[in-house]
């Protein structure tokens, strides 16, 4: 399993401050351990939105619904490039109490906490 993560050139696009790509990654990895996955893992800096999905060598590639148009313009440019597809798995995004999407926009503006309980 190949996990993407974003790049701090990448994350530089966004509106607020991003924790730096070794701390992201740090937690990341701490994350997988604790949980106890078996299955051998890596994680990539994605540098754009496509990563190194339009040429590896992957079944399957899994979004959000946020991510998904992504997806499908990866699969359109494997196709190009004479690549088999890769199948499109999309998850549902954690929500926070309020119902909306838990993300790092609305944790920094201290909307919610990472667990996407509302701060009062």
């Amino acid at each position: 399993m190949v996990i993407g993560l974003t790049s701090d050139t990448f994350a530089s696009t966004k509106t607020h401050p991003i924790h730096p790509f070794s701390e992201r990654r740090e937690a990341l990895e701490a994350f997988i351990r604790a949980s106890g996955y078996r299955t051998r893992w890596g994680i990539e800096p994605l540098n754009d939105r496509y990563g190194s999905a339009t040429d590896a060598d992957f079944d399957a590639i899994v979004v959000s619904e946020e991510t998904l148009p992504v997806a499908v313009e990866i699969n359109a440019v494997r196709r190009g490039k004479k690549r088999r597809k890769v199948d499109i798995h999309q998850i549902t995004c954690v929500l926070a109490e309020d119902g909306r999407w838990i993300s790092s926009t609305r944790i920094w503006r201290g909307e919610i906490d990472v667990h996407g309980r509302l701060i009062r």
